[in-house]
């Protein structure tokens, strides 16, 4: 992505005063599940300030690699590096440790690596970056309990989600990924000390796409979601913007 980005934007430093909090830009990610550059930044600039936090998953990374996220944290815009790392500790280890030397401010692991793998994680994390939010994926939105069923896990859903949450936090994790069908669930159980992260959030009226365990944004947040992840819902907007705007109207009421 060219550098040629806006430069940092109002509110979009970790470290958040009262009225910020107050701010639904602050619980919004959009994920940049696009597969170039351009076409990442054409989002980027069709949303302009509304939105603080971006999502580079898989498919961008991949195919744009490391520096689009130098170019999105130098422009002061947040990014949530979801790779979900999964492999032994030691490479873990080593993956966080680039992650964080590129300033991202959030990560994701599989929460199903052991113990071991998610506490190397972490200890990668603060060495570099102290900031630097390590969230455990839980069970994917777009799993029920069939799926579950066929990869060898009794039990519901939600079971498997707050085990896994569990295991995550207490080997050093500052959050979760879950469904905010789960999030309720996840605060009584857990507390509100984590952070949860929810993606599968779609505006009411719109299509479910692969995801299963679907919710509203007014949902998620009601739920005790501290962010959502939307993504095709705005990037495949014919307009990017007043997607964002609907999204945080429901995020504020």
């Amino acid at each position: 992505m060219p550098t040629a980005l806006p430069h940092p934007i109002p509110g979009s430093d970790l470290s958040q005063n009262n009225s910020e909090k107050n701010d639904p830009r602050q619980k919004l990610i959009v994920a940049l599940d696009v597969s170039t550059a351009a076409a990442a930044q054409k989002i980027v600039a069709a949303v302009g300030d509304s939105v603080l936090t971006y999502k580079v998953g898989m498919q961008l990374y991949t195919a744009e690699g490391p520096h689009l996220v130098r170019d999105l944290v130098a422009s002061g815009r947040r990014v949530f590096l979801d790779l979900k790392y999964h492999d032994i500790p030691n490479t873990v280890a080593a993956a966080v440790r680039e992650a964080a030397q590129l300033g991202v401010s959030m990560l994701t692991v599989h929460t199903c690596g052991s113990a071991k793998m998610l506490r190397a994680a972490v200890d990668a994390a603060r060495a570099i970056n102290p900031a630097l939010t390590v969230l455990g994926v839980t069970v994917l939105t777009s799993m029920d309990e069939n799926d579950l069923e066929k990869i060898g896990v009794r039990g519901t859903v939600a079971e498997e989600v707050l085990r896994l949450a569990a295991l995550a936090l207490a080997n050093g994790c500052d959050g979760v990924v879950a469904s905010a069908r789960e999030a309720a669930m996840l605060r009584t159980e857990l507390g509100d000390e984590f952070a949860i992260v929810t993606p599968g959030v779609r505006s009411a009226g719109t299509g479910h796409g692969d995801q299963v365990r679907v919710v509203t944004p007014a949902e998620a947040t009601a739920a005790g979601a501290s962010y959502i992840v939307v993504g095709r819902p705005i990037t495949g907007a014919a307009d990017p913007a007043a997607e964002v705007r609907a999204i945080l109207q429901q995020i504020g009421a």
